[in-house]
């Protein structure tokens, strides 16, 4: 959570003259909020695909390695589910602060700051 929250506000902080302009454009603080979240969201969920993809071939080898431990050792078929709702909480999260920073920009001090 702490690393995509920092990937967002560093993306957000280097776009804000970009969001100024779209500001100065007629563009909305909602729809700048939007395009944060969309952002945010892929990130997201695009690492949690990678993670349920790989859930399954390391739980198979992690059993491997604790089968005389755990004789039973498995996951529940809805687990992918629970993942893919962490993700996407991880997502909108990460997304709220600088959503919220980048729809407040004004276009004078958005367009006059450089990185």
């Amino acid at each position: 959570m702490a690393v995509m929250a920092n990937t967002m506000a560093m993306a957000a902080r280097e776009r804000m003259a970009e969001y100024a302009t779209l500001k100065a454009m007629g563009f909305g603080p909602a729809f700048l909020g939007a395009l944060i979240l969309g952002e945010s969201l892929a990130i997201a969920l695009i690492g949690g695909g990678l993670g349920i993809a790989l859930t399954w071939p390391a739980a198979a080898a992690f059993g491997d390695l604790v089968s005389r431990l755990f004789p039973i050792f498995r996951i529940p078929a809805d687990t992918w589910l629970w993942q893919l709702g962490c993700a996407a909480v991880v997502g909108l999260a990460a997304a709220i602060i600088p959503g919220l920073r980048a729809g407040s920009v004004n276009i004078v001090d958005g367009l006059r700051r450089m990185g």
